[in-house]
């Protein structure tokens, strides 16, 4: 089992940026993909980014494309999205996700994803 825990968000003007850290503890060898997802009440859970955990290989939803980037810091077993030029549709609580290979379809499908992290709410205001 992989243990997340993700943190960073708060409230921000439009135009803004926030930096969102998940750290990642248990067993860490297992991690295939690192990912972050984002959600509003009442409407699913949309992919935002994802990282090969044993590579550079980073994937962007087309909306934050530009805009997020993704790393990680394999050290400290955690992964950051870093957010510049943010808009009030950016607003939602974001969660960190691992996958393993097992199972695993898709990098932005959130079936793949078997560990998650609390969530931390990034509000974005006019």
């Amino acid at each position: 089992q992989v243990q997340l825990v993700d943190s960073g968000g708060g409230l921000v003007q439009a135009g803004g940026s926030l930096r969102l850290s998940c750290a990642a503890s248990g067993r860490i060898f297992s991690i295939y993909v690192m990912g972050w997802f984002r959600q509003n009440p009442g409407k699913e859970r949309e992919f935002v980014a994802a990282i090969r955990w044993g590579a550079s290989t980073t994937y962007y939803a087309d909306s934050v494309k530009g805009r997020f980037t993704i790393s990680r810091d394999n050290a400290k077993n955690t992964v950051y999205l870093q957010m510049n030029s943010l808009k009030p549709e950016d607003t939602a609580i974001y969660y960190c996700a691992s996958a393993d290979p097992t199972g695993y379809r898709s990098y932005s499908a959130s079936s793949s994803y078997t560990n998650w992290g609390q969530g931390t709410q990034v509000t974005v205001s006019l």
